[in-house]
């Protein structure tokens, strides 16, 4: 295990009613005139923003709107909320929806103090030093940035997707969660919102760092409580108690608690963002269900032994051999997300027939350095072979 420094700020508002607490919440944060960051229909039509702006009202605080986001949110909102955020003087946000809203919601607070161009942040220009308080309403699990200080953000032009990320500035004052605002969620964004939370873990999981026992223990219980409750809420999204346990799932995956003690991984993160940049109908977390078994089974013959200890402790592989343990432990990812979650498998499942690799890896490593990788270091030739088994192609 090696030093390290956790903390998690974000005050917790869980369970059913947990919405009308907002007001008072924001008030705890010294807001008094906030911006309501959100998407495009469910929070509207559901009249979750009229509870929101109803519960703000009861205790003095003000407020402007700015709807828009997308899956895979772009600066150009991002540009427009800072100087509506800026004209109306506002002195915090609350993003309600999934990680679109709240990712939009970090950048804005931290564009609207800063001088410059807020992107100087996410392509490593500037250092944040400070920022709005950003709040939560929770919607759409899966992204966990309701629990940390990262935020993704494409800049249309040249379809770069780039992650910042903070240990505190911009890690949510406060998230309100509340499953049943999750019900109305379909299978297909339910699954994709999995497939995140499960990545999230194994970018932590799959580390050079040794004996951290502890944190290997808690994550693999996290992604066992995943692939138990899964099943359940795919087969009855209305299951209260299967809801609760994903959403609280997806903020332990993502607020730091399973990084703890070591170096982390994040190039399944990294490959899957250059996917969406270039495609950007592809949602993140379907984009992930195509890239971690890939990296993993080309991990199975360079670096097996973390996959074999997954599979091992996760799937109850049993077979001694690392690399062939490591091979079978795909399998059975492969087999869950398949037929549990029903998520894409390959490129041409994403809707991509011919993806453009080149411009893939191009943009990786330029983005990213001359090789990635916290468990493995990999060179333009290796992303470029993982690409290559997104093709569907025989390992």
């Amino acid at each position: 295990m090696e030093n390290f420094s956790y903390y998690s700020p974000t005050l917790y508002e869980f369970g059913r009613g947990a919405e009308e607490k907002v007001g008072m919440l924001t008030f705890l944060t010294g807001a008094t005139k906030v911006m309501i960051v959100f998407g495009k229909s469910y929070a509207k039509k559901s009249g979750l923003i009229d509870r929101i702006e109803n519960s703000l009202r009861t205790i003095g605080i003000d407020f402007i709107e700015l709807g828009g986001c997308e899956p895979n949110p772009v600066d150009t909102l991002v540009y427009e909320g800072i100087k509506k955020g800026r004209a109306a003087h506002i002195d915090g946000l609350i993003a309600v929806g999934g990680g679109s809203a709240i990712d939009t919601a970090k950048a804005i607070a931290a564009g609207i103090p800063y001088k410059g161009d807020f992107w100087d942040f996410y392509c490593g220009k500037a250092t944040i030093t400070e920022a709005l308080p950003v709040g939560v309403v929770l919607t759409i699990p899966g992204s966990g940035s309701e629990g940390s200080g990262n935020s993704v953000i494409t800049k249309t032009d040249g379809a770069v997707k780039m992650s910042l990320r903070t240990d505190s500035i911009l890690r949510p004052r406060f998230a309100v969660m509340n499953p049943e605002m999750t019900f109305t969620l379909n299978a297909y964004q339910t699954a994709v919102g999995i497939t995140d939370m499960m990545a999230h873990i194994l970018e932590r999981y799959f580390s050079p760092s040794t004996r951290v026992e502890i944190t290997d223990r808690l994550a693999e219980g996290l992604l066992m409580g995943l692939m138990a409750e899964s099943p359940r809420v795919m087969s009855d999204p209305s299951d209260y108690q299967a809801r609760a346990n994903i959403e609280w799932a997806g903020t332990q995956a993502h607020n730091g608690l399973c990084g703890c003690g070591r170096r982390e991984d994040w190039t399944s993160h990294a490959m899957e963002h250059e996917i969406s940049a270039l495609y950007p109908r592809v949602p993140h977390g379907a984009g992930l269900a195509v890239v971690m078994p890939a990296w993993m089974a080309f991990m199975a013959h360079h670096k097996p032994s973390k996959v074999a200890q997954l599979g091992r402790r996760i799937f109850g592989v049993d077979e001694r051999d690392d690399r062939n343990a490591a091979i079978e432990t795909v399998a059975h990812l492969r087999a869950f997300l398949s037929t549990v979650l029903r998520m894409p498998a390959t490129f041409k499942d994403l809707g991509i027939d011919s993806p453009d690799i080149d411009t893939m890896v191009e943009h990786l490593h330029a983005n990213k350095g001359e090789t990635i990788g916290g468990y493995y270091r990999l060179t333009a030739k290796e992303t470029r072979q993982i690409y290559e088994l997104m093709l569907g192609e025989q390992e």
